[in-house]
C-alpha cells in the first residue's frame, strides 16, 4: 500500500494511505524519524450513528483518496450507503506552522436528523523502543498531549460551534496483551481515561447533530513542536479561528510557490498539465527545508524489506532536481547543492547515502573485495551533482553561487574523479552502479564521470583556473578515448560494464541494461551517433513491452522485487520515460506521446508514480510515489512540450 496523498512543509511530512489513514508522521526532518507506528497499526477513523459504530475502512464504507491539482491538500471522500452517511476531507500541513490539520465535512444523507459521533484515533511512537511516551489530557485547554524528550504532539480540534471534542481516552497500545486504546471507541462512548505511558495510543470523539440532508464540519490538528508550550501558542490559535483561515493561506501559499513556474510550463498541453502540477507538488514535499530530497516518504516498504527509502541519495535528489532547475526554482537546488557540499568525503566523493540530518546512510556496499580494501561507493553519485550544477548555471546563470562551492566542493570532486581511473584501462576504478547492485567499471558511470569532468573544466575555465581546467578536459578526454571496450557492435549494445580479473584480462558483463544506453546517450559519450539508433532499436526488440503490462524494465532479467512468472523485470516508470526522451530527441514524438500516457495510465488513483508496477497486473510495486519517477515524468513532458 502507497501513500496516495504526502502533505508537508519541508518539517512536518505527513502520509495518508488508500484508506485516507495517516499512515507516517516524520518529524522534523523530512523522511527521518517517522513518529507514526505505521508498520503496526495506522491512525484510524471511526463513526457511531443510530447505534451502529463502524471504522471507515470496512466494507460498509466506500473511499476516493486523492489531493488537490494545485496545492497539497487532500481531496477525500468516504462514504456510506448502508449507513446514508458521507465523509469529506481537506488535509494539509500548514506552510508557516508545523501542524497537519483535517478538516472535516458530515454529511447526512438521511431524511431524519441524527446524532453522529465521529472518533479520531492517533498512535504514535516518539521513542524508539515505543515503550517511554507518555500521552494525557489537558483538562484546562482541552487537548491530548503525546510527548517525549524533545518532542511534544499535540491533538485537538473543535466542532463548528466553536467547542472542542467531547470524548477522550488515552490508554495502552500493544503491551499487556492490550491491543489499544481504539477499541475503547467501539461502544460509541469513551472511557475518559487520562494518562498513560510506556505504548501509548489516544482517541477524541466529536459530537455532532445534524438536519436530515445537512451537514456539519469538524476541524481536527496535531500540532508537532519541541516543547509543550509551543504547542499550545499554536492550539489556542486555532480553536479561536478554526481552520478555514490557514486552509485557504496554505492553498494561496502552494498556489504561489507553482506560480514561479508558470511561464516555463504555459506550452504543458491541458492534458498533460495536471500530471505536472500534481508532480511538482509531490517533489516538493519530499524536499527538507535544510535541502536533503528524500527519494521516498512511503514507509510501507518497511513491511517486508529491510529498511526505508527515506534517505538522500546523491543521485536521486540531482535528478529529482533537475525539473526544478528548467522550471527556475533556485531555493530548493542552492539548498541541495550546499547540502553536498557539507556531507562530502573529504578525499572528493559521495557516500551511498544520507540522512537529512547529514548524517550518513544505512549501505549493502562492502569495503572489501576479494583480498584489496575498496571504496564503498557509486561514483555516479559524485558526478551526477557536478553536472546538475552545470544544468543550475544554464539555467539560473547563479554565477556567484558557482564561484561560492568552486573550491569546497567542485574542485575536490572533479580532482578525485580524474584520479579515480585505472591506468591499464585508462577509465573509471569500479564502482558500484547506479541501481546499486554491481562492482564493476560501468558504462553509465563513465559516461556521467566524463560529462561530469568537462562542466567542472568549464567551471574551471570560468573562473580563470587554468591548470583545473586543462586536467579536468585532459581526464574527460581519456575516458572518451577509451569507450570502444562498452559497445558490442557485433550485437548492437551497450554492455554494463567490466571487471579486471587477477590475469588483468577484461571480463566484459553483457547485461542488457537501458542505464547503459541511456548514459551514452544523454550524456554525449558516443563516438558514433549508430551506437545511440541501435542501441535504442536493441532495448525496443529486446525489453520495450517484454510483458503483458507494458513498459520497461532497468534491464534483462531483473529479479527486484521479480513476479511469477517474471517476465525480463518489472517495468519501471523512469526506464520508460528515458526512452520517451530520446524519442522527443529523435522527433519521434508520437511514440514518446504513448509512452508519457502508459505512465499516466499506470499512475495510482491520485496520480502517484510508484518505483515499479507488475508485470502482468500493472500494479504499483516498490515505493509510491517515487519521486525520481515524477521527476523524469516533467522532464518528458517538458520536452515534447517545448
Amino acid at each position: 500500500m502507497g501513500r496516495p496523498v504526502i502533505l508537508g512543509n519541508g518539517a512536518l511530512t505527513v502520509g495518508l494511505n488508500d484508506n485516507g489513514f495517516v499512515n507516517d508522521f516524520y518529524y522534523p526532518y523530512v523522511g527521518l524519524e517517522n513518529l507514526s507506528n505505521s508498520r503496526l497499526l495506522n491512525h484510524m477513523i471511526g463513526v457511531w450513528i443510530d447505534g451502529v459504530f463502524s471504522w471507515v475502512d470496512s466494507e460498509l464504507w466506500s473511499r476516493t483518496v486523492n489531493f488537490e491539482s494545485k496545492a497539497l491538500v487532500s481531496k477525500i471522500s468516504m462514504r456510506s450507503d448502508s449507513l446514508s452517511l458521507e465523509l469529506v476531507f481537506n488535509d494539509f500541513v500548514a506552510k508557516d506552522k508545523d501542524v497537519f490539520c483535517r478538516q472535516m465535512t458530515i454529511h447526512n444523507n438521511s431524511d431524519k436528523k441524527r446524532e453522529i459521533r465521529l472518533f479520531m484515533h492517533q498512535v504514535f511512537q516518539i521513542s524508539h523502543a515505543g515503550r517511554a511516551d507518555t500521552a494525557l489530557y489537558q483538562p484546562d485547554e482541552k487537548y491530548i498531549l503525546d510527548y517525549k524528550g524533545s518532542v511534544s504532539l499535540l491533538i485537538g480540534g473543535r466542532k463548528s460551534n466553536g467547542d472542542a471534542f467531547d470524548q477522550f481516552a488515552v490508554g495502552s497500545y500493544g503491551i499487556d496483551g492490550k491491543e489499544g486504546t481504539f477499541r475503547d471507541a467501539e461502544d460509541g462512548e469513551l472511557s475518559g481515561c487520562a494518562v498513560e505511558h510506556a505504548g501509548v495510543d489516544s482517541v477524541i470523539g466529536f459530537t455532532t447533530n445534524i438536519e436530515p440532508f445537512g451537514q456539519d464540519v469538524v476541524d481536527y490538528w496535531v500540532v508537532a513542536s519541541s516543547t509543550q508550550q509551543d504547542a499550545e501558542i499554536i492550539h489556542k490559535d486555532l480553536m479561536k479561528s478554526g481552520l478555514n483561515d490557514l486552509l485557504d493561506k496554505t492553498r494561496k501559499s502552494w498556489n504561489l510557490w507553482l506560480s514561479k513556474s508558470d511561464l516555463s510550463r504555459k506550452s504543458v498541453s491541458d492534458e498533460l498539465s495536471e500530471a505536472t502540477t500534481k508532480s511538482l507538488l509531490i517533489i516538493k514535499a519530499h524536499i527538507d527545508k535544510r535541502g536533503g530530497v528524500i527519494a521516498s516518504c512511503d514507509s510501507s516498504i518497511y513491511n517486508y524489506g529491510r529498511d526505508y527509502y527515506s534517505y538522500v541519495w546523491p543521485r536521486d535528489g540531482a535528478f529529482v532536481l533537475w525539473p526544478l532547475i528548467r522550471l527556475g526554482y533556485k531555493t530548493e537546488a542552492k539548498r541541495f547543492f550546499e547540502f553536498c557540499s557539507e556531507i562530502m568525503h573529504p578525499d572528493g566523493y559521495m557516500m551511498h547515502k544520507y540522512q537529512p540530518d547529514k548524517a550518513v546512510g544505512s549501505t549493502w556496499h562492502p569495503l572489501l573485495h576479494g583480498r584489496h580494501s575498496e571504496l564503498a561507493i557509486q561514483e555516479d553519485e559524485t558526478a551526477i551533482v557536478i553536472f546538475m550544477l552545470g544544468e543550475y548555471y544554464d539555467y539560473i546563470k547563479d554565477k556567484e553561487f558557482i564561484e561560492k562551492l568552486y573550491k569546497t566542493f567542485i574542485k575536490p570532486a572533479a580532482d578525485f574523479m580524474s584520479k579515480f581511473i585505472d591506468k591499464q584501462t585508462g577509465l573509471p576504478h569500479p564502482s558500484y552502479d547506479l541501481w546499486e547492485e554491481k562492482y564493476l567499471t560501468h558504462t553509465y558511470t563513465t559516461a556521467i564521470t566524463r560529462k561530469a569532468l568537462l562542466v567542472a573544466s568549464s567551471f574551471a575555465k570560468l573562473f580563470g583556473q587554468h591548470d583545473d581546467h586543462l586536467n579536468w578536459n585532459l581526464s574527460a578526454e581519456l575516458l572518451f578515448e577509451n569507450q570502444d571496450v562498452f559497445y558490442d557492435k557485433e550485437n548492437k549494445m551497450w554492455n554494463k560494464g567490466f571487471s579486471i580479473t587477477d590475469s588483468k584480462d577484461i571480463k566484459l558483463d553483457t547485461t542488457l541494461d537501458v542505464s547503459s544506453w541511456y548514459g551514452a546517450f544523454m550524456f554525449d559519450y558516443y563516438k558514433d551517433n549508430k551506437s545511440i539508433t541501435d542501441g535504442a532499436k536493441t532495448i525496443e526488440v529486446k525489453l520495450l513491452n517484454s510483458s503483458p503490462t507494458g513498459g520497461i524494465p532497468r534491464y534483462e532479467n531483473d529479479s527486484y522485487f521479480s513476479s511469477t512468472p517474471s517476465y525480463k523485470g518489472n517495468p519501471w516508470f523512469v526506464t520508460t520515460l528515458w526512452l520517451a526522451q530520446y524519442y522527443i530527441r529523435i522527433n519521434k514524438t508520437e511514440d514518446a506521446s504513448n509512452l508519457i500516457k502508459w505512465c499516466l495510465a499506470h499512475a495510482g488513483q491520485s496520480g502517484t508514480l510508484s518505483e515499479q508496477v507488475n508485470p502482468e497486473t500493472g500494479v504499483h510495486t516498490g515505493v509510491s510515489p517515487l519521486v525520481w519517477s515524477h521527476a523524469e515524468l516533467v522532464n518528458s513532458i517538458l520536452d515534447i512540450s517545448s
